[in-house]
């Protein structure tokens, strides 16, 4: 229950029914899921989830001084409105500070959309939160909604970035990039750039205990596991 799977047609998580966040979500980001659907706005439970587990509201978040945080973000599904629609499931959002939120976070959402619609890149991005206890505009909280909902200490990110082609997995190398980020999940960061943030994916595997890139061949899982990126940040 607490790493469920669940595969939709935008991205694909696993979610924790004791924090009722998702413990990751992954998704795939290319110049087709970019249009002009706009954004929807609405927020709604997940009712794919079983029935008898707490499927968390909108409301549950009102008055909370935490956002309603995306992992795979609204502007990554802008192809169509039912792609944009999966974004705002509740499944896929976690309580972020809103300086975490709407700050580097957020620039770090954009830079990605950049790399697809200026560098002709496809990336793939995987997204949670870690950790329990964060301060948001009410201060500090370890958890919301009468403890249903876990705040996290920490959000991170693992992007891999390739130019756009066919046949991914044979196409990542030693010179890949890959951006990793740890960002504190509080307020007073708002204007602080995201690059501020990168650590490497070993340093993200060792705070998770998940095995990021495992598909890869070890020698270059390992060679791009242990360095942090140094790359533009806009």
């Amino acid at each position: 229950a607490d790493n469920y799977l669940m595969v939709k047609d935008q991205y694909a998580l696993s979610y924790n029914h004791t924090k009722s966040t998702p413990n990751w979500v992954a998704w795939h980001l290319e110049a087709g899921d970019l249009g002009s659907s706009g954004r929807t706005s609405s927020f709604s439970s997940d009712n794919t989830l079983p029935s008898g587990w707490y499927h968390v509201t909108s409301s549950d978040y009102t008055n909370t001084g935490f956002d309603r945080g995306h992992n795979c973000p609204s502007g990554d599904r802008t192809d169509n409105t039912t792609d944009n629609a999966a974004t705002f499931l509740l499944s896929n959002v976690m309580p972020q500070a809103p300086d975490n939120n709407q700050g580097p976070w957020e620039a770090l959402e954009t830079y990605c959309r950049s790399l697809v619609t200026n560098d002709n890149d496809e990336l793939y991005i995987y997204s949670g939160p870690y950790g329990q206890g964060g301060a948001g505009s009410n201060g500090s909280a370890n958890t919301i909604a009468s403890g249903k909902i876990t705040v996290p200490s920490y959000t991170w990110k693992v992007i891999v970035v390739l130019s756009n082609g066919s046949s991914d997995l044979s196409r990542i190398s030693t010179s890949t990039r890959v951006i990793a980020v740890k960002m504190p999940n509080v307020q007073g960061i708002r204007s602080n750039n995201w690059g501020t943030y990168r650590v490497s994916v070993d340093a993200l595997e060792s705070l998770t205990g998940y095995n990021f890139l495992s598909s890869v061949s070890a020698s270059i899982q390992s060679s791009l596991e242990s360095g942090v990126d140094n790359g533009p940040t806009q």
